[in-house]
């Protein structure tokens, strides 16, 4: 049973690398970039490449330094992976998981290709959403369960954490 929260997220993570590996391959493989797919009146499959971090920041100084970048993400996952093999609790190891598995994919197509394969494009009028990948999303969904398990977390919990700041 002690491991079950590492099977858990080890889990999470190989099925958000596999899922978003697939996309992206079905991605490079079927459009062309900067074409767009129209689905629905608010989504758009197009394929793009982000050579910066979240949502295309800093896209200009990290442009050309794949490797760079790649490292500094490798670092933040190894720490999130030694926090997921340490941690007892199922929700926190989901998201760590997905969040994982997230930055792994993402870190593959910076070694493979250069840069981060995007091809998810949402808008609403005349609002438009960064473009993103699935990677992405499993990285912010990761975030959100952590941030509500601690927030929701047993009262109990939550005292114990506020002794040991």
């Amino acid at each position: 049973m002690r491991d079950v929260p590492r099977v858990i997220g080890l889990a999470t993570a190989a099925f958000a690398l596999g899922l978003d590996q697939v996309t992206k391959q079905v991605a490079l493989g079927s459009l062309a970039p900067g074409v767009g797919v129209p689905i629905a009146p608010f989504f758009t499959v197009r394929l793009g490449f982000n050579e910066g971090v979240s949502f295309g920041m800093f896209a200009d100084w990290f442009s050309g330094r794949p490797l760079v970048l790649a490292a500094i993400t490798m670092g933040i996952t190894l720490l999130l992976g030694v926090w997921l093999w340490r941690t007892r609790k199922r929700p926190q190891a989901l998201a760590l998981g997905a969040i994982l598995g997230g930055a792994l994919s993402n870190v593959f197509d910076r070694l493979r290709i250069g840069a981060v394969v995007d091809y998810l494009d949402f808008h609403v009028g005349g609002y438009h959403w960064p473009a993103f990948n699935f990677a992405d999303a499993a990285i912010v969904c990761g975030v959100a369960i952590l941030v509500l398990a601690d927030v929701m977390g047993r009262p109990d919990d939550r005292q114990s954490q506020r002794e040991l700041r």
